[in-house]
Parts: structure tokens; sequence; C-alpha cells
């Protein structure tokens, strides 16, 4: 079997989360067209994330907010997007690396990207040349039960584009996503 050096795996991975990074700097430079909404999921302990400790305690693996009607001074940076949100009334800054995001969904037009948990040391392995077994990010061994890909836990290396929503946190009437779009997997390219 060939080994990787071109690591198109990270390639891939920093490319769709480019995507996300690209349509939350539209949205914090415009409002949200449409009937476009974002359900984003993300790691709560993961480095740089900041949230308060009551949401911590609430949400201590992962949380999913909803960007739709009622968020503030959204900010996008290269690494990382800072947002204003209300959880049971009480107002709450957030600061989310784009590498602790597991997921991304637009119910409106059921769009969704779904993100291994990026491994620091793989990115860094990546940027050498020298194979490593390392190199290949694990997907996470514990998912949330609040989440309805719970259990289903993606294959280790899969980034996958999926119609999957992720659960609701502390909003009204939330859009709730059609059956039937076709998961697609890339690691369905790359020989095993």
């Amino acid at each position: 079997m060939a080994t990787d050096h071109i690591r198109y795996d990270v390639l891939a991975r920093d490319a769709l989360r480019g995507v996300l990074r690209r349509v939350l700097t539209d949205a914090a430079e415009h409002v949200l067209p449409g009937e476009h909404h974002f359900f984003i999921t993300f790691l709560s302990t993961a480095e740089g994330v900041k949230l308060s400790s009551r949401l911590l305690a609430q949400y201590p693996e992962e949380m999913t907010i909803i960007l739709q009607h009622q968020f503030w001074d959204l900010v996008v940076l290269d690494d990382r997007f800072e947002v204003g949100l209300s959880f049971g009334g009480i107002p709450e800054r957030l600061v989310v690396p784009f590498n602790a995001i597991k997921s991304f969904f637009d119910p409106s037009v059921q769009f969704g990207l779904q993100f291994e948990a990026a491994d620091p040391a793989v990115d860094a392995s990546a940027a050498t040349d020298a194979p490593s077994a390392s190199k290949t990010p694990s997907a996470s061994k514990t998912p949330s039960a609040s989440t309805p890909s719970a259990g289903k836990t993606p294959a280790p290396t899969a980034l996958t584009v999926s119609p999957a929503a992720p659960a609701v946190e502390d909003q009204d009437q939330p859009a709730q996503p059609s059956e039937g779009a076709e998961v697609v997997r890339l690691d369905r390219f790359r020989k095993k």
C-alpha cells in the first residue's frame, strides 16, 4: 500500500472547513439570506473553545448552537468564530475554533458537513514528508445521545457530507430536515 505523503484527508478537511468559514463570514457581513440558518455542533472542551462554566456544565462533551434570528456580534477569524447568543434568557459570548466543529447543517437547503475532530499532532505530522502510522485522525469514541448521529460514528478518516441535523438547543420552532439525502464519504476514494 502506498503512503499518502500529500495528506489528501487533511487537505479535504481544511477545504471543507473553508466552506464553513466563508459562509459564516458572509453571514457576519450581511444578514442571512432567505430561510438560511445554521446548526453548528462543536466539542465543548476542545482547545480554544470559550463558554461559560454554566454552559460547560450543561454541555460537558459537545454543544449545538443555532444561528438564525437571535444572535449578535458574529466575528469570523482565520481559526475561529465568536458569537453572542442567549441561553435561557441569559446572554453569552461563545468562541469556537473551526477545529472544534463536528458538524454544520443548513436545513433550509439540506446541506451539511460532518467533520472528524482535528488532531493537532496529526496536522503537525502532515506538514512533514515522513510517513507515520499516527497520521490517521480518529473518530470520536463517545458520541452524544443528544445528536441524531449518536451511535453512528463515522469511520476513521471519513469526512462526510450529511443531511442529518444536529440536536436543537434552546430555540423556538426549529426547522426539521427532510429525509432521503445521500451521505457521501470522502474515504471512498482513499486506498486502505
